[in-house]
């Protein structure tokens, strides 16, 4: 037979437990709306997929508040028509010999179908970076890939150089993580402006250090994210303005966080060193 006593700390446990699984599922709806990749917000290449994890825009599902921000038609595609070719079904053992002039200055010169996105490449800060950039451009491995990502909310990045166009690709081999102590990295926060590689890394389980590749990030806006993604260069500011015309046309989900309405391809990629 339970006593009074018994049966008081039976009620007591009882209501401890459902008061913890009640915090514990109010923890995991905090960290899905809330929670940050990784512990913070940050592009990550999932396997070689792009991904926004752990609720970097609202992961709670559909609300009707959501179903408001559904776009009710698709935006007018500022961009015209992408140059006649195809992707080159390109892939590589090992990363290319270092063989970047640290001391010289090198442009990546992005002509789009948007508009053409000049890059000044930091050879001395991110030699690895560059000179697989190099290399592969000179591959004509970005030639008619689509930018296949775009962020409007909290992270405000054009995403590229996947030739998958899926958030996938990537050039059979990767590349070390650089720079990432960088003075312009203040406050978590990648200027506008920046150019950056996606990776693989996981901060929270602090695994997936040097896994860049091919896909880079173009901040079109001051965005949260940790130091954990090589900046190797800046955005020219006639290359804002054809990211802002990108940016201003939204993306398809609705949700900030998906395909751009813009048709971005990449017609021809060149790098000059100078």
């Amino acid at each position: 037979m339970v006593s009074n006593d018994q049966r008081r700390r039976q009620l007591a446990r009882e209501k401890f437990e459902r008061q913890q699984q009640r915090r514990e599922a109010a923890r995991r709806r905090a960290r899905l709306r809330n929670g940050v990749i990784a512990g913070a917000l940050a592009v990550a290449v999932a396997g070689g997929a792009v991904s926004y994890a752990a609720g970097a825009f609202d992961g709670d599902g559909a609300t009707k508040d959501d179903a408001a921000a559904q776009p009710t038609r698709t935006p007018k595609d500022p961009c015209a028509r992408a140059a006649p070719g195809k992707v080159k079904p390109l892939s590589f053992k090992k990363e290319p010999a270092l063989t970047v002039d640290r001391s010289a200055d090198y442009t990546m010169d992005l002509k789009t179908t948007c508009g053409d996105i000049s890059l000044d490449l930091d050879a001395a800060k991110a030699p690895h970076t560059v000179n697989s950039f190099e290399f592969l451009v000179n591959k004509g491995y970005l030639d008619h890939t689509k930018c296949h990502r775009l962020t409007t909310g909290g992270i405000y990045v054009l995403q590229c150089g996947d030739p998958k166009g899926t958030g996938r690709g990537g050039p059979g081999y990767s590349i070390p993580d650089e720079n990432l102590k960088d003075k312009r990295l203040k406050g978590n926060v990648y200027p506008a402006g920046t150019v950056a590689m996606a990776n693989q890394y996981n901060a929270r389980e602090k695994k997936g250090r040097d896994t860049g590749g091919s896909q880079f990030f173009l901040v079109y806006q001051d965005s949260q994210l940790p130091p954990d993604y090589t900046p190797f260069g800046t955005i020219s500011d006639s290359g804002m303005k054809v990211l802002k015309k990108i940016a201003a046309a939204g993306e398809s989900s609705g949700q900030g966080d998906g395909a751009p309405n813009a048709t971005v391809v990449i017609d021809k990629a060149t790098v000059t060193k100078s």
